[in-house]
């Protein structure tokens, strides 16, 4: 029987983080994954010399110096600022909202002018005490951005109208009297040259790696499904901590997607990685086209529909729904895992909070210090 200091489960950024610095002390660790291919979410797969972003498109940002200095061990990141767009009927506009989409939208052209137009139609509400996410919007916005750009895809990201949506849920929309699209405005940002699995891959070299393998049929027969036995000291998790613990307080709600991809015979489809589609008719939230997260010049292309998806227990959770009663729920829970010594849980699923990357790796390092 084979022993390991730590059983990770899970083979995204959390989880190799965690296994790569667990390692790098000495200990003797095994990842699992029930996924064929190790870095979850961040999975990165060439077709034709383009790395197919297949969950979602993910852009390397942030603020922290010492998380973007230690990603960069792993791969080389280029200078790839999102500046996404946004289709509204026969209308373009550009994310997030700053002079260019106001002075598109209004024909504006000053500052002075944008914010006394904004200023103008949120008077006009005569909104005090927002009762729902569409006033709450409304009263931060006016009317004419809203209805445009955030109403549509708001609705089509939940599943329910905003006149059912808690105010909470936007607790500001930033408003930027700049012609700058650059959306996440952060420090550093990029995306790694040759895509995100070679950064997991690195990561994990040297270390145990088994995938395909599920964690709940390896909790009770002790064996993997080589049919390897193995044991292990501790657990670090980073599914769903309700199904860790059997959902006995019943299951936290997400929120899914659903991805439609395809090669097209064209060098340039949208001329754009990133256009939202906000009318709620359109039934995806946006179109990705991969290549040009990497500036690619190959003569096919690849793009991706993201539409939203209701979530229910064997779908895959992407988005957990922060509201008072989820909240409640995940406290029963995390008051389970504060009081078991045997594992630790990380990652958006584990901890039920929406993560960036950067969020994700400075949490894991967090964890591996405070652990080892």
């Amino acid at each position: 029987m084979k022993h390991y200091d730590y059983l990770i489960v899970g083979a995204g950024l959390y989880g190799a983080t965690f296994a790569f610095e667990a390692t790098k002390r000495g200990r003797r660790v095994l990842v699992i994954d029930k996924r064929s291919h190790v870095a979850g979410n961040v999975y990165t797969k060439p077709v034709n010399g383009i790395n197919v972003h297949a969950y979602g498109a993910h852009i390397f940002h942030t603020n922290d110096d010492e998380v973007w200095e230690y990603v960069n061990r792993f791969a080389r990141f280029n200078h790839y600022v999102n500046s996404p767009i946004a289709i509204y009927k026969d209308e373009l506009y550009n994310l997030p909202f700053n002079m260019n989409t106001f002075s598109k939208m209004w024909n504006v052209k000053t500052p002075e002018q944008a914010k006394a137009k904004i200023a103008e139609q949120i008077a006009d509400l005569n909104i005090d005490v927002p009762q729902n996410l569409e006033e709450q919007a409304l009263s931060l916005v006016g009317r004419d951005v809203y209805e445009k750009l955030i109403k549509g895809y708001t609705e089509k990201q939940w599943g329910r109208d905003c006149k059912e949506l808690p105010s909470f849920i936007i607790k500001r929309l930033p408003l930027r009297f700049t012609f700058d699209n650059n959306y996440f405005n952060a420090k550093h940002q990029g995306i790694p040259i040759g895509g995100y699995t070679q950064i997991v891959e690195a990561m994990l070299d040297g270390v145990d790696v088994c995938l395909e393998q599920d964690f709940f049929d390896l909790r009770k027969t002790k064996k993997l499904r080589t049919g390897e036995e193995i044991s292990y000291d501790k657990i670090v998790f980073t599914g769903a901590i309700d199904e860790y613990y059997d959902a006995k307080y019943g299951h936290l709600a997400y929120r899914s997607l659903r991805f439609e991809t395809e090669e097209l015979e064209t060098d340039n489809y949208q001329g754009n990685a990133v256009v939202n589609y906000t009318e709620r008719e359109v039934p995806y939230t946006r179109i990705i086209e991969h290549k040009h997260f990497e500036f690619g010049s190959q003569m096919t292309t690849v793009v991706t529909r993201e539409y939203p998806d209701a979530w229910e227990p064997g779908k895959e959770p992407y988005y957990p729904i922060n509201d008072e009663e989820n909240m409640r729920l995940y406290a029963k829970y995390h008051a389970l895992a504060k009081e078991d010594a045997g594992v630790i849980f990380g990652g958006r699923l584990g901890v039920y909070k929406y993560y960036d990357m950067d969020q994700v790796i400075a949490a894991a390092l967090g964890d591996v210090a405070k652990e080892l």
